[in-house]
């Protein structure tokens, strides 16, 4: 994360289309890789992914009505 962070800065700080700026863009993406935020995905399982979906359309529909219920 402390790499992800010093390249975002840099990116700030270069000057627009710059070397310095593809430098710092291409430490941001090695570090985003590196914390799985980008590249081959490290936790696919096989099962379903239910991102972008609504609870509701989901398995998780019952889960989270029950969880809804018991909220103050």
């Amino acid at each position: 994360m402390a790499q992800l962070m010093a390249a975002r800065r840099a990116v700030r700080d270069a000057t627009a289309g710059s070397r310095e700026m593809a430098d710092a863009r291409g430490r941001v993406n090695d570090a985003k890789v590196a914390l799985g935020e980008r590249g081959t995905p490290w936790w696919n399982d096989g099962a379903p992914d239910y991102n972008r979906h609504l609870v509701r359309n989901t398995p998780y529909a019952e889960w989270y009505a029950d969880l809804q219920e018991a909220l103050p």
